[in-house]
């Protein structure tokens, strides 16, 4: 299929079929979201793949009993930075300096004004600058998924602080943003399945200046 069509195909799927998604596609999955755009190259995210069905069953209680969390074959958990350090920011660099072989203040000036304005901006404030740019890879696994005939559901309804302490995140420095099970829709007892696709009409949703 092409992109678009696949983009037609895939649907917030209700229900699963406990089917696995092999490996390979999870990995091409995951891949493109690291290789997704963020602001300044920092990628103040990381991705949580789960398959234990044991630890899947302790989430989904967290996630209002949504039944995708069991039924799916992987659950990805954005989480991002719960801060935008300076530490952090020096990480970054030091491996672009690195891989780009460049001088070791080659990059300074720029370094040094993003540390000055995140550190000109509350805590909080960093840390959804963060999650901010863990949807841009959300969105990009979302479509990478359905470019490998992989369905996937896009769930921001769990208890974060709850998620965050079952999976140790606050000790990683990391807050959970978003979930993302994977893996192939129950054609017997999805009822979205067989709904029309709905969208605005092109000439309402784009507006051209």
């Amino acid at each position: 299929m092409s992109f678009l069509e696949s983009l037609n195909w895939r649907y917030a799927t209700k229900r699963m079929n406990g089917k696995k998604v092999p490996q390979e596609k999870v990995d091409i999955i995951l891949e493109a979201a690291r290789l997704a755009p963020t602001h300044s190259g920092l990628q103040p995210f990381h991705i949580i793949s789960i398959s234990d069905p044991a630890l899947l069953e302790k989430i989904r209680p967290i996630a209002n009993n949504q039944p995708q969390i069991t039924e799916a074959s992987h659950l990805l958990v954005f989480a991002a930075w719960d801060d935008i350090t300076n530490e952090k920011i020096d990480e970054v660099f030091d491996l672009v300096i690195k891989e780009r072989d460049l001088p070791a203040n080659g990059l300074d000036n720029y370094r040094n004004y993003l540390k000055s304005h995140f550190a000109g901006k509350p805590r909080e404030e960093r840390f959804q600058a963060a999650a901010r740019q863990t949807y841009v890879a959300f969105g990009i696994a979302i479509a990478a998924a359905a470019t490998e005939q992989v369905d996937a559901t896009p769930m921001e309804g769990f208890r974060n602080a709850e998620l965050d302490e079952l999976l140790g995140l606050k000790e990683k420095g990391l807050r959970s943003v978003t979930l993302l099970p994977l893996g192939y829709r129950d054609e017997d007892n999805d009822w979205l399945l067989r709904q029309k696709k709905v969208r605005r009409p092109k000439d309402e949703f784009v507006i051209y200046a």
